[in-house]
């Protein structure tokens, strides 16, 4: 029997009670049996929501009213918090927040795979003991105003561009600097990017600091190479932000919402920042990916250390590699290391990364694991454990279908996107393999995102 269409305009005002979040952060119930989404509700609040658009089969609602208030509802600490739109969640207390993005986890498998979402071994999110100034990185988007420069994020909804002075969920440095910097282009009169006209120069103040030997690297984006009193520039960072270590210059002449452009200049300083996740460090290029999160990232793979559970004897495969840390964390407990990536950059930080650290067991070469798992099939050479970790996107078809051929014993799959998760591992399921474990951790607190390591191993027929 089809469910009766119903007919609400945009404006129109309508009861709805909240059944759960959902995978962006909004409140989710239905409204007449269709599904209404509403940002800022809270699962068992009772609200009044005022229509933006209605589609066949959903309702995208703005909250006007609550009439019953959730008792994991709190007051935003961000003064921002609402125009800014780059936190989801300050508004609901941090103890739900870990309930809620374990329950988000239990929605998407309940959707995407024929497992019983109350049966599958799903664990309790692994939080942060203090949630701010978690960020090791950030990038901002940069203005002339008539009070000065301003450097933020694009608000909700909107192409306005939101000052962001002191952001709660920033390393402090990180805003410290940027504040700076912006002062010093306001004082030098530098060029700013008009986004609308496409003239001007700096477009983005991109700062990353290391939370271990707290150097600081700073990247200028800019339209052109000929940056305008670049001398004097470089002059007036060195003097007032000592801590500044790595200085750069990365021309994006673009249209285009993507921050790098394929050109990097060293202006000043080393070129790479040193980073420690327990016992490893790492050199940071301005372009190496690297965890958001440092306290929270060395939790992460440690969960991935548990999952696989390594004795010494296993050959390892460290696919979607990057930089090799995921590989190198278990390089120490497992016979042989082998990563793949298709970016030949991080294939050589991979290299540089295991002869740093005296990891003979490793090896890295650039390409698609399922071009290089089956010539090493091959050859003769099986993976015992396969470990991946992903784009949003989730694994490719044909990685998916490569691994199912391989037949490893166990492969750990962590994911910032438990909905492509629930459909690779649905398609793993039919192939064989049996899901062991799920690990939410909270890598982003005050954010809808949640990451998830997910053990898996292959039924013994």
């Amino acid at each position: 029997m089809k469910t009766k269409d119903v007919h609400v305009k945009t404006g129109d005002k309508i009861p709805v009670t909240i059944k759960r979040l959902g995978i962006n952060g909004e409140g989710v119930g239905f409204y007449k049996k269709k599904v209404t989404f509403i940002p800022g509700a809270l699962p068992g609040e009772e609200v009044i929501a005022k229509v933006d658009k209605s589609f066949p089969n959903r309702i995208e609602a703005n909250l006007a009213t609550i009439k019953k208030r959730s008792d994991d509802r709190v007051k935003p600490p961000c003064p921002i918090y609402e125009e800014c739109g780059g936190c989801q969640l300050q508004h609901l207390k941090y103890e739900a927040q870990l309930r809620e993005k374990k329950d988000i986890v239990r929605q998407a498998f309940q959707r995407y795979t024929s497992y019983n979402a109350h049966h599958i071994p799903l664990k309790d999110t692994i939080g942060m003991e203090d949630p701010w100034n978690y960020r090791n990185k950030s990038q901002l988007q940069v203005a002339k105003k008539e009070a000065g420069v301003i450097a933020g994020l694009y608000g909700i909804g909107s192409h306005k561009l939101i000052d962001l002075t002191n952001c709660m969920v920033q390393h402090p440095e990180t805003s410290n600097v940027t504040n700076v910097i912006k002062s010093i282009l306001g004082d030098l009169n530098i060029s700013i990017y008009n986004e609308r006209k496409r003239t001007g120069m700096v477009r983005t103040i991109v700062t990353r600091v290391s939370f271990q030997t707290k150097q600081v690297q700073v990247v200028l984006v800019t339209a052109e190479r000929n940056l305008p009193k670049k001398d004097l520039l470089i002059q007036e960072i060195k003097s007032r932000l000592p801590q500044v270590v790595s200085l750069l210059q990365n021309i994006n002449g673009q249209k285009t919402s993507v921050i790098f452009g394929d050109k990097t200049i060293h202006l000043e300083g080393g070129e790479t920042i040193q980073e420690t996740l327990g016992d490893l460090s790492f050199e940071l290029s301005a372009r190496a990916f690297f965890q958001l999160n440092p306290i929270q990232t060395v939790k992460l793979y440690n969960q991935v250390r548990r999952a696989a559970k390594l004795t010494g004897v296993e050959k390892v495969v460290d696919a979607y590699c990057g930089v090799g840390t995921i590989g190198l964390w278990l390089a120490k407990d497992a016979k042989e290391i082998r990563g793949m990536d298709v970016i030949q950059d991080s294939i050589r930080d991979a290299s540089e990364n295991a002869i740093k650290h005296g990891y003979s067991n490793a090896d890295y070469v650039t390409g698609k694991a399922e071009y290089w798992l089956p010539k090493w099939l091959k050859e003769g050479w099986k993976p015992d454990v396969i470990v991946v970790d992903p784009p949003r996107t989730g694994c490719d078809q044909t990685f998916l279908q490569t691994v199912a051929k391989i037949k490893p014993k166990k492969l750990v799959y962590v994911s910032c996107n438990p909905s492509t998760l629930a459909k690779d591992v649905n398609f793993l399921s039919e192939s064989g393999f049996k899901i062991q474990s799920l690990q939410p951790v909270d890598m982003f607190p005050h954010t809808s995102h949640v990451e998830v390591v997910a053990a898996l191993t292959l039924n013994k027929k």
